[in-house]
């Protein structure tokens, strides 16, 4: 089967992305190079992939963003196509060009295709030509601070500065009166020159209490354009995604027909091959409005693939490899009710800060309709140079309501030592009666999580008592007169317990 697609793919990723497309590899029996750099030396997706190369330092510049590297370990190991999943060089153009430089498939959109809905002015442009729904603002990118008054007194406050060359919240700033307008425009240019070296902003109305929808495309190279449906990611953390989840309640059919047509058509409009997303805003009056697109596989990819049965990646690579669309994928339906939390090394009872350290002792949640997209283990170590997201929960049940408490017992029954994670507050967050109420907005936790407390004195003494217990050994007689030493598992030491807090009101 292999010789059909590729004869080595090479992973320029890592964590828990990089072993999803290593997964999807083998599924169609291709060997797979990973690379890592000297921080993820013996990293769980380096030791997974058929081969594994160190390319450079920590720091991404200096290996996970070096092209040229990852050129050269592609040749090197005879890797005759390049899978970059998300994040790092993704939506970098740069790559692609370097692969057909190199005679190297790259595996997703090509190179103009993602210059073009890259850059959210241009895109605008593009779609507006095209008959796709845009919020109002400016068709170009603003020159001039007059420009901006003006465009905000057209389109009415409150507004939104959004930087044109990026994403994930860098370079954004809502506008509530004009008095803010110069500072919040200043602001915004500087942040976007620091994330993406491109102080390019617009302006755009802003929407709100609205719901982000995105609606998963495929595209071959043999005349199919395809969407497989919306995911709901409105529970938003400083404009990032942390809970996803299809469908959404707030889709009728007859809307979800429409923005599903008009998702298509974005894609069709850049020419666009391989997957991708079209991300719209709802409004509450059923109102929608294109965002972007985003030229790769997206975090929450799985929920799709879960309500869907499709193998997205697998998609990736065929396609890539000049194949046509799985005919069953054009037939797939929704079925039941798919929900994912993402796994972070963040502290989520002090601002969510950064946690680093060795995982002390890992197990994840298993049962029907329960997956783990994961990059860690038992010993990995954490560290802070690269994104923090650990792993992926996914639940898959006949309806939300059972997806919801499938998730909730996922999450407690989901053990992870030596490092802090999210896992308490997204339970919190499913447990919240707006959540149950499927009124996700993306100002959730801003509006509903804002007086959230919890015991920090118990989870401090719990955590020291697990810590000390993960430190012992115990020391066995084999059979034969060998000694062997054991780690014990803390949760079976201390007996069944969890960290319980008090949300007080």
């Amino acid at each position: 089967m292999a010789d059909r697609y590729f004869k080595k793919v090479l992973v320029a990723n890592r964590g828990e992305i990089a072993m999803r497309v290593i997964n999807a590899c083998r599924l169609l029996g291709i060997p797979t190079l990973a690379v890592y750099s000297t921080a993820d030396k013996g990293a769980v997706h380096a030791r997974a992939a058929d081969e594994a190369v160190e390319i450079g330092p920590p720091p991404p510049n200096e290996s996970y963003l070096a092209i040229d590297k990852i050129i050269d370990a592609a040749k090197q190991f005879g890797c005759d196509a390049i899978h970059p999943g998300y994040g790092f060089l993704a939506e970098n153009p740069l790559l692609p060009e370097a692969c057909e430089k190199n005679g190297i498939t790259f595996i997703g959109p090509s190179a103009d295709a993602m210059r073009l809905l890259g850059n959210k002015v241009q895109s605008r442009i593009k779609m507006a030509d095209a008959g796709v729904p845009l919020i109002p603002g400016m068709k170009s990118a603003g020159a001039s601070l007059e420009q901006f008054e003006e465009a905000a007194e057209k389109a009415g406050y409150p507004v939104l500065i959004k930087a044109a060359a990026g994403g994930g919240g860098k370079g954004m700033r809502v506008v509530r009166s004009a008095d803010m307008l110069k500072e919040s425009v200043e602001a915004a240019k500087r942040e976007a020159k620091n994330a993406f070296g491109d102080d390019t902003v617009y302006l755009e109305k802003y929407i709100d209490n609205p719901r982000h929808i995105e609606f998963q495309v495929l595209a071959d190279n043999h005349g199919h354009t395809i969407h497989l449906f919306e995911r709901e990611c409105s529970i938003q953390r400083r404009h990032q995604k942390i809970i996803e989840e299809t469908p959404s309640t707030a889709l009728t059919p007859e809307i979800r027909e429409k923005m599903g047509k008009a998702a298509v058509k974005v894609a069709e409009a850049a020419g666009y091959r391989n997957a991708g997303t079209v991300e719209f805003l709802l409004d509450t009056q059923g109102g929608f409005y294109f965002l972007e697109m985003n030229t790769r596989i997206q975090v929450e990819h799985p929920v799709t693939e879960m309500v869907t049965g499709a193998d997205l990646v697998v998609e990736q690579i065929k396609v890539a490899a000049g194949e046509p669309i799985s005919d069953y994928v054009h037939s797939v339906e929704q079925r039941g009710h798919s929900i994912e939390c993402r796994i972070y090394a963040e502290d989520g009872e002090d601002n969510f800060m950064p946690s680093s350290g060795k995982i002390l002792y890992y197990e994840e949640p298993v049962g029907p309709g329960i997956r783990v997209d994961s990059g860690v283990t038992g010993g990995s170590v954490i560290g802070v140079e690269y994104d923090p997201i650990l792993a992926k929960l996914i639940v898959h049940a006949p309806n939300r309501d059972l997806a919801i408490n499938k998730m909730i017992n996922a999450l407690k029954d989901y053990r992870i030592l030596g490092i802090k994670t999210s896992r308490r507050f997204m339970i919190d967050v499913l447990e919240h009666a707006e959540f149950k109420a499927g009124r996700t907005y993306t100002s959730f936790i801003e509006t509903n999580m804002a007086d959230r407390t919890v015991d920090t004195d118990k989870i401090s003494n719990l955590a020291a008592a697990v810590s000390s217990v993960a430190m012992m050994r115990k020391v066995q007689i084999q059979a034969g007169g060998g000694r062997k030493e054991v780690r014990p598992s803390p949760w079976l030491t201390i007996g069944p317990w969890e960290i319980g807090m008090r949300i007080e009101k």
